[in-house]
């Protein structure tokens, strides 16, 4: 099964959002976007509200989504 974004394009939008010029990239690796999708999923499931159309989606697709879409953030460990 194919990932769409894939994890590399993920890891693109997310290291987007730095700040400064030299600054370490936010994710380093695809574990750290499954477990940021994995708990964003989890939360979807627990009863948050989904900010992006998430109507007949699973709820990994949507975290997914909404992770593509800047919707949602990762925080590096100093945040």
């Amino acid at each position: 099964m194919m990932l769409h974004p894939s994890y590399t394009d993920l890891m693109e939008v997310v290291n987007s959002e730095k700040t400064e010029q030299g600054e370490a990239p936010i994710v380093g690796s695809r574990y750290s976007i499954v477990m940021a999708t994995a708990k964003r999923a989890r939360q979807i499931v627990a009863g948050e509200t989904p900010l992006v159309n998430g109507r007949g989606k699973k709820p990994l697709s949507i975290a997914v989504e909404e992770l593509n879409r800047s919707k949602i953030r990762i925080l590096g460990d100093e945040e």
